[in-house]
């Protein structure tokens, strides 16, 4: 029997990331939700509570609320109490622009266990990823306030162009503010971030970005117990995979096992929507709660359980002939499929970009079609293998960076 077949019988929605609402307080640049305000239809608090009832019966254990902002959801401290009162871990990821301290402390009182704040820089990047000013700091001050409350502080990360040059620095910064661990992952071209393509990283920049990443990642644990974690779509199958994903740095038997959607992780969207992940893109919603219990959609939809069956035979390009193939399974679902247009090939592996840079050669993304507008929407980029010696673009200015590309690209 296969690893996969004998954890088959154990697949559960373990770990739940639930929008609550896409209302926002922050038009951040590279949202994947394009998030501001309502959904149509979104839950209300009656149904929200339903929901978490569902979700302990399925053996949830931890949840994330998101947004847009959660805490702009008219029941959210009711959400949070009833997840802690199902023995259901209750987590927050914040932007942090309206947590002040009397927001921070009924958080904790109502059972809050942990809150990842997104710190995208330093002041000035910061500020310009978030188009925001002034936002660096809210968010700064929100991290005072929930550790003050008693609540665990944790941050997040995405990686681009904009902040690859802030890591360290955002390291100093958030060891003065107390964090105890911080997940830095790519930013997919997913939402507004699709609208501009000079803003991502390009493959060959994860043969710079990792090794900056493990050194950070030892020195953190070193001097402040700091756990340094790369998100589902950093890493792969390098020498030095055991230590990125192990906690401490060290070596360990931890590498990446291959996307998880639909068997241990699912998405909730605010007005019901289902998916295995919360970042997939809306061909991949299962139902909706308003019409299916979740039980139901968790057991019966092959579009939440898409990746209980993927196998090798399911990829293609690179990653079909990886060695790592089998276990891997072309890394993150959506970000392959936000760049290329479907799964199973994913351009953003450090083992592939090591592989192709002996041989010479890199790959290069460049926009072919536009994202249409929509939430979770992605737009269509070609694979150009070029000298690795090739010159770069111009080096965009920060606010080029950020610029929206005009629509007619």
């Amino acid at each position: 029997m296969s690893r996969r077949q004998a954890l088959s019988a154990d697949w559960h929605p373990a770990y739940v990331v639930w929008e609550l609402t896409l209302a926002c307080d922050q038009p951040c640049t590279h949202c994947g939700s394009r998030a501001g305000t309502v959904r149509e239809g979104e839950l209300s608090t009656e149904k929200a509570l339903s929901v978490v009832e569902e979700l302990r019966e399925l053996g949830a254990r931890e949840v994330v609320l998101i947004g847009g902002e959660a805490y702009l959801h008219p029941g959210f401290l009711e959400v949070v109490a009833a997840l802690e009162r199902a023995g259901i871990r209750p987590v927050l990821t914040t932007g942090g622009r309206g947590v002040d301290r009397k927001l921070a402390f009924a958080m904790a009182g109502a059972g809050l266990f942990q809150a990842s704040v997104s710190i995208d820089g330093l002041e000035a990047t910061h500020d310009l990823m978030r188009a925001s000013r002034g936002s660096f700091a809210s968010a700064t001050a929100a991290m005072g306030f929930l550790r003050e409350a008693g609540v665990r502080v944790s941050a997040n990360t995405n990686v681009n162009r904009l902040n690859l040059g802030d890591l360290e620095g955002l390291y100093e910064h958030l060891r003065a503010q107390g964090v105890t661990a911080w997940q830095v992952q790519i930013t997919a071209p997913l939402g507004r971030a699709a609208d501009r393509p000079a803003m991502l990283l390009q493959p060959w920049d994860l043969l710079e970005l990792v090794p900056r990443l493990l050194e950070l990642k030892r020195r953190a644990w070193a001097e402040a117990k700091l756990a340094i974690m790369p998100g589902n779509n950093l890493g792969y199958f390098h020498p030095e995979e055991p230590h990125l994903r192990s906690l401490a740095g060290a070596p360990a038997d931890d590498a990446w096992g291959g996307c998880h959607a639909g068997r241990f992780v699912m998405g909730i969207e605010a007005h019901g929507a289902v998916k295995g992940c919360p970042s997939l893109q809306p061909s991949y919603v299962g139902g909706s709660l308003k019409e299916s219990s979740l039980r139901s959609l968790w057991e019966t939809s092959e579009r939440i359980g898409f990746t209980r069956a993927r196998t090798v035979e399911s990829l293609w390009g690179f990653c079909r002939t990886c060695p790592f193939a089998e276990r891997c399974l072309a890394g993150c679902t959506f970000t392959a499929h936000a760049v290329l247009g479907r799964p199973g090939n994913n351009p953003y592996c450090y083992f592939r970009a090591k592989s192709l840079e002996k041989r010479g050669v890199r790959e290069r993304l460049v926009l072919r079609e536009a994202a249409p507008g929509t939430p979770f929407d992605h737009g269509r980029f070609d694979l150009v293998e070029e000298p690795f010696d090739a010159p770069d673009v111009r080096a965009p200015t920060p606010r080029e960076l950020v610029k929206r590309r005009a629509p007619e690209v």
